[in-house]
């Protein structure tokens, strides 16, 4: 399993409808609201990377209200 973590920016005023809206798409296993310069923090697990990275450009960057996204991609270590 591929995880990928996503920090992602709301308009003002559309948090919640954000949320609610992340949490449908299917891959997302997680999804938090963080303080700082992101919004949300959501988790993404697909069986391979293409997969994962599929659903954060075609399904949860087209979310209404997300203003901006930075894709984090895990990496295996030792």
């Amino acid at each position: 399993m591929e995880t990928v973590y996503l920090l992602a920016e709301a308009d003002v005023g559309r948090l919640e409808d954000v949320l609610r809206r992340l949490r449908a798409v299917p891959g997302v296993t997680e999804v938090q609201a963080v303080t700082g310069p992101f919004d949300l923090i959501v988790k993404v697990e697909a069986p391979h990377i293409n997969q994962a990275l599929d659903t954060v450009v075609h399904k949860i960057r087209r979310i209404p209200g997300i203003k901006s996204t930075e894709t984090l991609v895990t990496v295996a270590t030792g």
